[in-house]
């Protein structure tokens, strides 16, 4: 099959993720089986941030304030825990409205695997965008020893399903 053979038109849109009506709230979604932080991750995302803090690019800096390893930034940390929710939260599209009261509790070391999952705080429609709701999650992530690292509520608009008539 040549590129020229190619038609877009012959595959069936797939829409993907949950509606506004699929969330109720006290509802708990365990996100997906978790992700490892790798050192590599770390310093790609610090040093792409322009972060050159020395205890998230110096093992030896690190460990002379008492950690095992370099500390993972914490930014990294939080953009894969959003990044971990978006299939189950926010997958069908819709603007992300922002995260309020962001804790770190504990730092990440590379190696740390880390899991998370959100509970339903707040659903409501939307007074400005009609067809839409505004849902509120409590997210919570774990390292694999259990303990919390970070914990954040998150507020996106949630297209809401068509009825089929």
């Amino acid at each position: 099959m040549s590129t020229t053979d190619f038609d877009p038109s012959t595959f069936a849109s797939v829409r993907k993720g949950n509606a506004f009506q699929d969330f109720a709230v006290g509802q708990v979604f365990e996100h997906h089986w978790g992700r490892t932080i790798t050192d590599g991750d770390n310093a790609m995302f610090s040093t792409a941030m322009c972060n050159w803090n020395p205890m998230h690019l110096n093992a030896e800096f690190a460990r002379g304030h008492g950690h095992p390893d370099v500390v993972v930034n914490p930014m990294l940390v939080l953009c894969t825990v959003v990044g971990m929710s978006v299939e189950d939260l926010s997958e069908a599209g819709g603007p992300f409205l922002g995260v309020e009261d962001c804790t770190f509790h504990l730092p990440v070391h590379p190696g740390d695997t880390i899991t998370a999952r959100s509970t339903v705080l707040d659903t409501r429609t939307s007074a400005s965008r009609p067809g839409t709701g505004i849902v509120t999650w409590h997210t919570e992530a774990h390292n694999q020893r259990g303990e919390m690292v970070v914990d954040f509520r998150r507020t996106n608009l949630v297209a809401m399903r068509r009825d089929a008539s």
